[in-house]
């Protein structure tokens, strides 16, 4: 029992810092985004609702146990379901970060992306933490159809688009969620800055090289 309290805390502490790095970087402002994180004890905490991630207390952090029913905590993220369906499609992750961040968001709302892959493969971290990108259609805040969706594509991808919305990115830890989220919204960012202009994305075989070397 110990054991898992000291897990909780330190998460709980996690949280709410890289919280802060986002939020004191510009990658989410106001209420929006929200983060959620698994104990080995497969409970869940995330950020509640109508809370900055910049100003975080760790002691407020909503509680689930592993079924999905809240222990503890504020109110959860009206979002909370979409952290579920990444958890429940992707045994291995262990965190879970979703963001209205400006870049990405921008790119989801573009009219001709490719759905099955958003961005092109500009660099090679990017294919190492995020892969391929699919765009997941428009459903309102809280639509159970955008649950379905995500769930479906999180089968086979680590984090996905959701159309006019913003990213929903998993990773084994804290950390590899976080900086995956980052990396795609940089990645955003020079397609949106070389858009009009002739690239060299990786090629194939290279992107190929670098899936399997992850």
């Amino acid at each position: 029992m110990t054991a898992i309290l000291s897990d909780a805390t330190r998460l709980r502490d996690e949280i709410c810092r890289v919280g802060a790095s986002i939020f004191e970087r510009g990658l989410t402002f106001g209420s929006t985004g929200n983060i959620s994180a698994r104990l080995p004890n497969g409970e869940l905490l995330m950020t509640p609702t109508n809370a900055s991630l910049g100003d975080l207390d760790p002691a407020r952090l909503s509680r689930f146990s592993a079924e999905g029913v809240q222990i503890d905590g504020d109110k959860p993220t009206k979002e909370a379901f979409l952290h579920r369906c990444m958890y429940c499609e992707r045994p291995g992750a262990g965190a879970v970060v979703h963001l209205h961040s400006t870049y990405s968001v921008a790119v989801s709302i573009l009219a001709d992306v490719d759905p099955e892959d958003v961005l092109p493969p500009l660099t090679a971290y990017y294919v190492m933490r995020v892969g391929s990108l699919p765009l997941i259609p428009y459903y309102p805040p809280g639509d159970e159809s955008l649950a379905l969706a995500v769930g479906e594509k999180a089968k086979a991808h680590s984090a996905v688009l959701l159309a006019n919305h913003g990213p929903v990115v998993s990773g084994a830890t804290l950390r590899e969620a976080q900086y995956a989220t980052e990396e795609l919204e940089e990645t955003a960012k020079l397609h949106l800055m070389l858009e009009g202009r002739r690239i060299r994305p990786l090629t194939s075989e290279q992107v190929d090289a670098l899936r399997r070397r992850t």
